[in-house]
């Protein structure tokens, strides 16, 4: 890291620092779901209860784990912790993309700077609920990093640890699972194996607290709560899931999933065509993960608005090759990173606001920036 990223990483620690003394640390509502969840772990309880209405534990029971060693401590404190390790998370997140998306070619340094402009009220949004996705986009990042090692040196144990970092990720939450089929295109077969033995630990694990039986009944306790809570969800205007927007844009919950489930399958084919255009190219990892990460809130059910912050290595290779797209492309590109940052509620006001998520235009954004994504790889640039 040079010193102007060094000043600007600590820029942002100190930002975060202010943030939560002057307002976070009076919220974080969903990191009080999921300390909960580690105390009833701790206890040998159920995680999943109706009457928890929507704050309900969401995670696998393998994810309570992560939260147990905070559930001892008093929740002012858990709250602190979380928040400067989601702190930490967030500058390695971009320390993680300068280094994934740095090329040969020379580009204004204003252009680095759009994904943080871009995405930064994600970030924010994420550490104000205590959520986990940035950290699960730090761990995925760096798998990303161990992919490209193991491809340069040749090295198992590089491909192996990051098929253990995707198990991991899977462990904690599921949509990490979008990486199987392209560890399968890849060939990646000892980071798939290893990240498969891992998720089949992490599913064994919970059974220190709840015994082998008590295992498998709290997971089909969380199937069960995801199959209630879910279609509730599905129509709510922060989600922006391209299942959310067929169930908005139709109004008929089984149409919308017929239509989801159609773009499955065209997603698959696409990353086929991805990954093929890339076998010729020197570095093609970076551009293959970033697309699947950005996709990640795109196919997930509950593809919350903020946890788009996973498309921040995608945004980052399409805004480095800004000059190399065409004119009306470029304009559109520049649309994008204004409508994104500024469809604020306060901004739009209430109804507006309402309407403009109602619509699922942020969902289009991102469908945007997949199709530029994709454009760069057909244009072999990286």
């Amino acid at each position: 890291m040079n010193k102007r990223s060094a000043v600007v990483a600590a820029l942002l620690v100190v930002v975060g620092l202010v943030l939560f003394f002057v307002r976070v640390h009076k919220e974080m509502v969903d990191f009080e779901v999921n300390y909960k969840a580690g105390l009833r772990l701790s206890w040998g309880e159920s995680l999943y209860r109706t009457e928890d209405g929507h704050y309900q534990f969401k995670y696998p029971p393998f994810a309570a784990m992560l939260y147990l060693p905070l559930s001892i401590c008093p929740l002012p404190t858990a709250k602190m912790i979380w928040y400067f390790l989601l702190l930490f998370a967030s500058v390695g997140v971009f320390y993680l993309v300068y280094r994934l998306s740095t090329g040969a070619s020379k580009i204004p340094a204003w252009l680095s700077w759009v994904p943080l402009l871009v995405l930064g009220r994600y970030f924010f949004r994420e550490l104000q609920l205590g959520q986990i996705n940035v950290l699960i986009t730090f761990i995925l990042l760096a798998m990303t990093g161990l992919l490209i090692r193991s491809e340069k040196k040749s090295g198992p144990g590089a491909e192996r640890g990051a098929g253990i970092l995707w198990g991991l990720s899977v462990a904690l939450k599921p949509y990490a699972l979008i990486f199987l089929p392209y560890f399968l295109l890849k060939k990646k077969f000892r980071a798939l194996s290893a990240g498969l033995a891992f998720s089949a630990i992490a599913f064994v694990l919970p059974s220190f607290f709840y015994g082998f039986s008590g295992n498998w009944t709290v997971h089909g306790e969380w199937v069960r709560s995801l199959s209630l809570s879910t279609p509730q969800l599905l129509s709510s205007q922060d989600n922006a899931s391209l299942l959310a927007l067929f169930t908005k844009w139709t109004g008929r919950p089984n149409l919308a999933f017929s239509l989801w489930g159609i773009c499955l399958v065209l997603l698959v084919g696409l990353l086929w065509i991805v990954v093929r255009k890339g076998r010729t190219l020197e570095n093609p990892i970076p551009l293959d993960c970033g697309l699947l990460l950005l996709l990640i809130p795109l196919i997930s059910p509950l593809g919350w608005d903020y946890t788009f912050l996973s498309s921040v290595l995608a945004l980052s290779l399409i805004s480095k090759h800004y000059f190399d797209y065409s004119v009306p492309a470029r304009i559109v590109l520049t649309l994008l990173c204004l409508v994104i940052p500024l469809s604020l509620y306060d901004l739009f006001g209430r109804h507006f606001y309402a309407r403009f998520m109602s619509l699922s235009i942020i969902t289009l954004c991102f469908v945007i920036l997949a199709g530029m994504s994709v454009a760069l790889r057909h244009k072999r640039l990286c």
